[in-house]
């Protein structure tokens, strides 16, 4: 990204998932628009939320510790600390990343993601998740394709109906990966709590926000053809590798990491 970079107007006359993820953390950088739809989810989305994002920070340190030094975070959503930059730095300060968001008002915030160590490199994408191409050929000015990278998808598969084949997105973004690349992927579950998943997709869908939720089989179609590592494909608070056991609650986000053989 660079200074220039135009700023497109952010609509507040209707809900953006990424402001309604914002307003479930508690964040500030949303609209009554958006904390209307939040308002009205059952409270299993909150703890979504929050087990969604204490994922990724589990996620991103156990590979940063693996030697992954370079990271694409794609639906990054409004910065929230710790940002995974600070995370994957802290462990390697050399690490580089890309964030990629398609809200305005991600755009807006993104200074807050560039504020790199001086020995890695961060850079923000604005474009959306359905055009990989764009993404990847934005990506390659920071980071080495020829290396391994750990790819992000988190508490976006939810908002890719299957009529716009995310599962292809993903397979194409993972095509363009070295071996030895990860895949990190989140997805709301519609076989844990279903009565509740129903109640949340009608609250998202009064704000003409589509709620793809998904059963764990149909997750595990994402990771085709790649290695799921330990502890597999389980509930967001179940993931955890080399660090304490987080609170274990009940969840209705599915999460794996796989390995791109």
């Amino acid at each position: 990204m660079t200074s220039g970079t135009p700023h497109p107007p952010i609509d507040t006359s209707r809900p953006h998932s990424a402001r309604v993820y914002d307003s479930l953390l508690g964040g500030k950088d949303n609209y009554p628009v958006d904390q209307a739809v939040a308002e009205q989810l059952p409270a299993e989305a909150k703890a979504g939320a929050f087990q969604n994002r204490a994922f990724m920070n589990r996620a991103t340190a156990w590979l940063a510790g693996e030697g992954v030094g370079q990271f694409l975070d794609i639906g990054t959503g409004i910065p929230t600390a710790p940002n995974l930059h600070q995370i994957a730095q802290s462990i390697d300060p050399r690490a580089r990343v890309v964030y990629c968001d398609n809200d305005p008002i991600v755009l807006r915030h993104a200074e807050a993601l560039l504020i790199s160590h001086p020995e890695g490199a961060t850079d923000y994408v604005h474009a959306d998740v359905l055009e990989p191409a764009t993404i990847l050929e934005a990506a390659r000015k920071v980071l080495d394709f020829d290396r391994p990278i750990a790819l992000s998808l988190l508490g976006l598969l939810h908002f890719l109906p299957d009529d716009v084949d995310p599962r292809a997105i993903v397979r194409t973004l993972a095509a363009a990966l070295a071996p030895g690349s990860y895949v990190v992927l989140s997805q709301g579950a519609s076989d844990v709590n279903p009565e509740r998943g129903e109640q949340g997709a009608a609250e998202y869908g009064k704000g003409g926000i589509r709620l793809a939720l998904r059963t764990r089989a149909e997750f595990a179609r994402f990771f085709d053809g790649l290695d799921i590592v330990e502890p597999g494909l389980v509930t967001a608070p179940e993931w955890f590798r080399g660090t304490p056991a987080p609170e274990q609650e009940l969840s209705g986000v599915y999460v794996a990491v796989a390995r791109i053989p």
